[in-house]
């Protein structure tokens, strides 16, 4: 999937025309798109048109009017876009009070470093995310973790036949919070046409 450019992000007022038709799209991709992983953890694959939402989203609710201000976001989120043979997915760490926060945040120290895809029955063919560089060093720290992560796939055209035909689970392998999640045919459907580019 190419990069999103200046050109591909509306003004406000035409963003404030476009925007309840997109978000009734962004919402039903959603929809395919979001895995509950265990109690408190949910992963969001990212493609293009949620990408641009977001940035769409980020410029309306900050009001930004300059090519700067959105050049600033673009800079940001654009790494979020998967490539050919990728997928990228932010991860959220769903907790609603300050007390579990307190208590499970110091301890998924490194949970974007142990996602994984889990690929067929027998034999399994595990894949482990990486962690874009310039996102790891902004949330994580060593003694506590953020409720946000993004985190990336790099598969390749070998993996492509057997992630057709799953099944396909989404784990976290960590030592504090080990969960998995099967994506289901549409979900990967969905996820493919993010892998063909």
């Amino acid at each position: 999937m190419s990069a999103l450019t200046l050109a591909d992000i509306a003004d406000l007022r035409a963003y404030e025309r476009e925007r309840p038709d997109f978000l009734r799209e962004v919402i039903e991709l959603k929809k395919i798109r979001r895995v509950p992983i265990g109690p408190f953890v949910t992963v969001v694959f990212e493609n293009r048109t949620t990408i641009r939402f977001q940035i769409q989203e980020m410029a309306r609710a900050e009001r930004m009017s300059t090519d700067e201000q959105v050049q600033g976001e673009l800079d940001i989120y654009n790494p979020l876009i998967p490539g050919p043979g990728e997928l990228c997915l932010t991860l959220f760490v769903e907790l609603t009070t300050e007390a579990d926060l307190r208590d499970w945040l110091p301890r998924l120290v490194g949970i974007e470093r142990s996602v994984e895809l889990r690929l067929g029955d027998d034999p399994v063919t595990v894949v482990t995310a990486t962690v874009d560089p310039g996102h790891a060093s902004q949330l994580t720290r060593e003694e506590v973790t953020a409720s946000v992560h993004y985190v990336r796939f790099v598969l390749g055209t070998e993996l492509r036949q057997g992630f057709e035909a799953g099944p396909v689970a989404i784990a976290v392998a960590h030592e504090a919070y080990s969960h998995s999640a099967l994506l289901s045919p549409e979900t990967r459907r969905s996820l493919l046409s993010d892998w063909d580019g």
